[in-house]
């Protein structure tokens, strides 16, 4: 997702993007949305939240930083 639309989604949850990169901004609608802080973290081969908004950038974000093989329950 660009970051043009994250900060528009921010902007609707009242969350402030300031100086925020990309993944700290989306962290933090997380956080504001009431779920777990979790984006790019290592918890997206157990992640289980099928409909998260940022699932297919998440997993993206992990893949391109590390050579990690995603479980098939994720994909």
């Amino acid at each position: 997702m660009q970051m043009k639309k994250i900060k528009e989604i921010a902007q609707k949850k009242g969350v402030v993007p300031g100086k925020l990169d990309r993944t700290g901004l989306i962290r933090a609608i997380q956080r504001a949305e009431g779920n777990s802080d979790c984006f790019a973290t290592m918890h997206v081969n157990d992640c289980d939240q099928i409909n998260c908004l940022w699932r297919t950038d998440c997993k993206a974000e992990i893949l391109a930083k590390a050579d990690l093989p995603l479980a098939s329950s994720c994909i």
